[in-house]
């Protein structure tokens, strides 16, 4: 029981007495004594057991009574008076409160340093001593006493405590658990519990003293611990006590103290191992791990059996247990080589695992091993690291490269084993070698290694540099930031920053040590004066001697790392000297084959890769010479790879090369006014990087050229619209207002809305770059220079970039051709289309401006993929797949490749599925490998693509009959094109999450056209297609999904489910009885419906195995129609000519089918309807599809019409379907911006209105120029 904490303990020397009794000591007389005693047998003869407060308040005085001067006393009377107090004390206090008092008393242990600590000790001394604890055994409530005491030891220890301490207490709480009849659970608890890691860093004296006391009393406590993990692991009461969740701690704690006291408790943890649990036999593996991989343990040779079920959980079907056992195999081979015989096996089935993370540490476990010591690898294991060079992902490529590197440098190079172990892997050095023949363009890391070792370089010089300054707080947090960057960039960065955090210390106090790392990072510094400051700093770091020294290892290696072991000052300006005697004609070129111009341009190219990774060793007056003489010639090439060379390198020749200076300004200026336009903007961005006035020198330039600007000589403003795009952009500050007005005035009246000159009319869809017109070419600088211009201002508030996507979008809508005026010729309007779709992609990835993009903009760029011209959809795939897997844009452009299934070229396709495998699995890596990530997985999750890319198929102005046959089947292609890249692995039940994202899409209306039936019907028929394919792909779908998806609010409203449900489709089980009934194999687990074979129309085999193709009946009926115009035999396929929009009767209109499923009314009458749309959806999945004819390889793609734009063949029978394709609507929004004849019922939408005029107003007012304000 517990005692009110009023009075202080007698151990403090104060004893209360009752009132009016004054203190008994020797010092009185007995009289006296006997005098006060009666008043005190009084006071005790009045109390009672349930007087709490008083018998805590002369508790004192009751210990004080049992002392030796009472005890002891000769007089009779004393001792009788003393005899009575005792008697009332026995019948008021029971025993326990006495033990409880006694072990409160203990606590004074705690504090060495108190005058009391004797007497504490005394008392502690005497309590082993005779076993006082022992008698407790016959009260009813002796556990709570022992558990208070062995609490209160284990408190009170700690490291001032000497041996005798230590062994008192250990005799006390020993003798209680060995003398007793068992150890209850609570008791166990009290002791187990200074073993859990938490409790161990905090008390580690009460960890040897909990150590020290299980090792004395194994054989009593064994089976008490048995028990206790019976019931946890064998029965799953985890409530026995507090400990449960510490159990595989607790057992590795104690394997470590006695393997004894886990003697019947192993048997259970190869029950563990068999669990169904994939998170509990990882934590097994994990703990037995460790257990058998110790030093010392003999485990695995007492208990084969555990052993062997540890072994097979090498081949479990969970990967974390997997990488957790191949983690293990490092460890037991250094520690128990003869256990290596049985991890090969194993290890050679896991270095060919599907997952990549574990085939990595296969690798890393051997070549661990093998760096301690050659001879705990055989020649099998080397043999696993081997194969893995030629792997088809390059991270385990580099490791098995870099790990037998090391090997080789180590025993071969260094000789560290003698020449028997160099012998042994003597195969090194020619597998590497014959490494660097592959072609993947992932094992070119030479620029990156340069890229590394500049990066370090700069890292140090900046850590020299504050160690210059004073000391303070924000030089201390600048450098421990430095020291981080430079770990991270070191092998096994976590011991790396405890090593850089060393090192620096050491460069504080050796000024002697920073000068010589100065001189090695120095610009100057030669290789072979790098090789004597490696050499010095060494040789101060070895001081005094080790054996083995990993801090001098990670030095070492850092030092390689920056050191100009092949690129320095003299290097570069051997290379310059070289390029010097082309340029002057002196070299021996021609002797080798190639010519001067060819010689120069091939070495500056060379410099100019140099410049990006050492632009310190460039600094020098002759480099810069040679450069200037280079920016003089007349090759174009060699002069913009000089300008870029300054750009990279110059950022000192302001302050310390004035003539170089005087020099380039001038050559800067002209190159940007009057050069070409590569030219051009390297000419800007150079004097932005490298000199200080830059805004005097960019007005210099600017102003001149805005005063310039003619649209009348299209071919002398390409070079100033690019200067003033990349002037707007890099000062946006100084230039977004002038710039404003040109763009007004100049760029969009005068340049974008008029058409000077008459294209060539030859039916070409794209032409090469030198046959392109100077107008357009103009008109495609004035787009990106729209872009420049708003990219530096970063401002969405004005209405200049609302007002400049509208103009974009209308360059689309009108096919390329604004002013409609028919004299700009196909191949241009190419352009000018891919030059919109580019830029509106451009300005998505500023995200002030992807908040503005309306849907239709988005789909109208999107689009652009899906394009007439093979080399438009080509150009603009590519520039979509950089920018994406850049993280550069918003994931809704991801949904743009699930249009390119309708592709009919079969590279563009294949193109389009790497792009997309790429960019998925970027962004799932991403998200592993940054834990902030979580929290924007809408953004970066590959799933969240799903709802847009339903949303842009939905506004496919090809699906313009949702229940036709050939249309549906178009969109399942399209679905079917993402989904199967998606759905590849079902990594945390992501197909549920699919199926869960599609279903809830369908409680919600289409947020760009809400009140359109028809627009939310076509939503809601996608949505059935894709739940079909989900199904179809995946019979995990229907699991719960983990979490609840998030849909984006710009693309879809919340609605009312009841509405929705009722009035649009049925739920998706229902349809299950008749799919069943209509496709039994259709519900075939794993089945893949998507077979190829060839039939008599197919005219050549291009079908891919990941994509269904169309047919040739389907590709007649989509955007892609194409009539190839033969011209001579020199040209195999040209692009066609434009084919003329043929228009139906207007009163005509196409009447919907009766039995579409989202009809419920004709639903509830006649059930058949809902049949006949079913089976119309699964004889989409059961359709074998033909193959396409792609263009002859080396030859002009063959051209694809316009989605909408029936070839002349074809026109009658498909005349009514055209009839409205014309510019989009404010409902559909994605009228693919290409030119229709306008739907005489149909409204056009407000950006039509703005920028389009009718031809009648063109004869009345031919001279009249249009414009889009920008100012507004």
């Amino acid at each position: 029981m517990e005692f009110p904490q009023q009075q202080k303990p007698a151990g403090d020397g104060k004893i209360v007495y009752p009132p009016g009794v004054k203190e008994i000591t020797d010092k009185i007389s007995n009289d006296e004594v006997v005098k006060r005693l009666k008043m005190v047998v009084k006071t005790y003869m009045d109390m009672d057991q349930d007087s709490e407060e008083e018998k805590q308040q002369y508790l004192s005085l009751a210990l004080h009574l049992a002392s030796e001067f009472f005890l002891r006393n000769p007089n009779k009377d004393v001792r009788l008076l003393v005899a009575c107090c005792l008697a009332d004390i026995f019948r008021i206090y029971a025993p326990e409160d006495i033990f409880l008092f006694i072990t409160r008393q203990l606590k004074g242990l705690e504090d060495t340093k108190s005058p009391q600590f004797n007497r504490y000790f005394y008392l502690l001394e005497n309590l082993a001593w005779v076993k006082s604890y022992n008698i407790c055994f016959e009260l009813e409530d002796c556990n709570e006493i022992f558990i208070q005491l062995f609490k209160t030891l284990f408190s009170v220890i700690n490291n001032s405590h000497n041996q005798k301490v230590q062994m008192h207490m250990m005799d006390l709480m020993s003798s209680i658990i060995m003398e007793g009849d068992g150890v209850t659970q609570e008791l166990l608890d009290t002791i187990l519990i200074n073993l859990i890691p938490a409790h161990k860093n905090l008390n580690k004296q009460a960890y040897d003293l909990a150590k020290t006391l299980l090792k004395r009393t194994v054989q009593t406590i064994e089976t008490c611990i048995a028990n206790f993990f019976n019931q946890v692991l064998v029965m799953g009461k985890s409530s026995v006590s507090d400990l449960s969740e510490h159990v595989f701690d607790l057992i590795q704690e104690l394997f470590a103290i006695d393997p004894m006291l886990l003697t019947s408790v192993m048997p259970q943890l190869e029950f563990k191992l068999k669990s169904n649990d994939g998170e509990e036999r990882l934590a097994v593996v994990r703990l037995l791990a460790k257990l058998f991989g110790a030093k010392d343990s003999e485990l695995a040779s007492q208990n084969r059996p555990l052993w062997q079920c540890f072994l097979g959980r090498f081949n479990d079907i969970h990967v974390p247990v997997r990488l957790e056992c191949v983690k293990f195999a490092s460890h037991c081979l250094m520690n128990h080589p003869d256990l290596a015989r049985d991890l090969t096996e194993y290890l050679k089935v896991r270095s060919h695992d599907p997952e990549e993370a574990i085939r990595h540490d296969v690798i890393v476990t051997i070549i661990n091993a093998g760096k301690k010591d050659l001879n705990l690898v055989n020649d099998q294991l080397l043999g696993f690291v081997r194969e893995r060079t030629l792997d088809k992902r390059w991270r385990v490529r580099k490791e098995a490269m870099m790990g037998l590197a090391q090997l080789y440098k180590k025993y071969c190079l260094h000789h560290e084993a003698g020449k028997e172990s160099a012998l042994k892997i003597s195969w090194i050095k020619d597998k590497l070698l014959h490494i660097y023949y592959q072609n993947s363009i992932d094992d070119k890391a030479l620029n990156e290694m340069w890229k590394c070792q500049n990066m370090l370089r700069g890292l140090v010089k900046e850590l020299l540099d504050l160690h210059k300054l004073p000391v303070s707080e924000a030089n201390n947090t600048a450098m421990f930031g430095k020291l981080m960057s430079i770990a991270k960039n070191l092998p096994d960065a976590g011991k790396a920053q405890d090593f850089m955090k060393k090192f620096n210390q050491v460069l504080g106090e050796d000024e002697k040590l920073r000068v010589q790392l100065e001189m090695l990072i120095s610009p100057t510094c030669s290789c072979k004066q790098a090789e004597i400051c490696v050499r010095e700093i060494t040789r101060k770091l070895t001081f005094p001697k080790q054996p083995t020294n990993p801090f001098l290892e990670m030095v070492k290696f850092l030092l390689e790392r920056i050191a100009p072991v092949h690129i320095d000052s003299e290097a570069i300006s051997a290379l310059v000297k070289l390029l010097n005697k082309s340029i002057e004609g002196t070299a021996d070129d021609d002797e080798e084959g190639v010519t001067p111009d060819t010689a120069i341009r091939s070495g500056l190219e060379l410099l100019k890769v140099l410049s990006f990774t050492h632009p310190t060793a460039f600094h020098s007056a002759e480099t810069y010479e040679s450069l200037l003489q280079c920016l003089k010639m007349e090759d174009d090439k060699v002069a913009e790879a000089a300008i870029q060379i300054f750009r990279n390198t110059g950022q000192k020749i302001e302050t310390e090369l004035q003539q170089i200076r005087s020099t380039l300004i001038p050559i800067l200026h002209q190159k940007a006014k009057r050069g070409t336009p590569h030219q051009a903007k390297q000419a800007v961005h150079c004097i932005h990087a490298i000199f200080n006035n830059k805004e005097v020198q960019l007005a210099q330039i600017f102003e001149p050229l805005s005063r310039s600007l003619n649209a009348d000589v299209p071919e002398q403003l390409i070079t100033p619209l690019v200067s003033l795009g990349h002037i707007s952009m890099l000062a946006p500050d100084q230039f977004a207002s002038p710039m404003k007005s040109i763009v007004a005035n100049f760029i969009v009246k005068d340049l974008l809305m008029n058409d000077r000159s008459v294209g060539n009319k030859n039916g070409k869809l794209w032409t090469t770059d030198e046959e392109v017109s100077p107008e357009v070419l103009a008109k495609v600088q004035a787009i990106k220079l729209l872009v420049r211009w708003l990219l530096g201002m970063k401002n969405n508030q004005s209405k200049s970039a609302n007002s400049t996507l509208r103009l974009l979008s209308a360059m689309l809508v009108s096919e390329g051709d604004l002013t409609e005026q028919k004299k700009i010729s196909k191949s241009d309007m190419s352009r000018l289309r891919l030059a919109a779709g580019g830029a509106i992609m451009k300005l998505a990835q500023e995200p002030c401006y992807h908040d503005i993009i309306t849907p239709e903009q988005f789909q109208l760029c999107g689009l652009v993929i899906n394009d007439e011209c093979y080399q438009v959809r080509q150009i603009f795939a590519q520039k979509l797949h950089l920018a994406l897997v850049k993280l550069l844009l918003p994931l809704e452009y991801l949904a743009v490749f699930a249009l390119c299934a309708k592709d009919p070229v079969k590279e563009r396709r294949a193109h389009a599925r790497q792009c997309l495998l790429k960019n998925i699995s970027v962004r799932r890596e991403y998200i592993k490998q940054n834990p902030l990530a979580q929290e924007k997985l809408v953004s970066l999750l590959p799933e969240y693509v799903v709802p847009y890319m339903i949303h842009l198929l939905a506004h496919d102005p090809d699906f313009t009959k949702p229940h036709e046959y050939e249309q549906l089947k178009d969109i399942k292609e399209c679905l079917w094109f993402m989904l199967e890249v998606l759905m590849t692995k079902n990594e945390n039940n992501s197909h549920a999450f699919l199926r869960k994202m599609v279903e809830n899409i369908k409680q919600t209306k289409d947020a760009q056209c809400p009140d359109d039936a028809k627009a939310n019907e076509k939503l809601y028929i996608v949505c059935d297609v894709a739940l079909f394919v989900i199904a179809n792909k995946s019979t995990a779908c229907h699991l719960d999904s983990p979490k609840d998806p998030v849909l984006p609010s710009k693309f879809f409203l919340i609605q009312d489910k009841a509405i929705h449900i009722y009035k649009h489709t049925p739920s998706i089980p229902k349809p299950a009885p008749v799919l069943g009934a209509v496709n039994k194999p259709l519900t075939v687990p794993g089945r893949r419906i998507f077979t190829k074979t060839t039939t008599a129309s197919d005219t050549a085999s291009n079908t891919s195995t990941n994509s269904s193709p169309l047919s040739s009946s389907t590709i007649n009926k989509n955007r892609y129609n194409s009539n190839v115009a033969t011209e001579s035999s020199e040209s195999r396929a040209q692009e066609n000519n434009e084919n003329p929009v043929i228009k139906n009767d207007e009163g005509k209109k196409v009447r919907s089918e009766r039995t579409t499923r989202y009809q419920l009314e004709l639903h509830m009458l006649q059930p058949k309807a809902l049949f006949s749309v079913l089976s119309l959806f699964v004889t989409i999945f059961q359709e074998e599809p033909s193959q396409n004819v792609t263009p002859d390889a080396g030859t002009e793609a063959s051209p694809v019409k316009r989605r909408g734009r029936p070839p002349k063949t074809a026109a009658a029978p498909l005349a009514a379907e055209k009839e409205g394709a014309a510019a989009p609507t404010g409902g559909g929004g994605a009228g693919r911006g290409r030119k229709r004849a306008a739907d005489p019922n149909s409204n056009p939408s407000a950006e039509s209105i703005n920028i389009k005029m009718s031809k009648q107003q063109q004869q009345n007012d031919e001279g009249t120029k249009r414009q889009i304000d920008l100012q507004r």
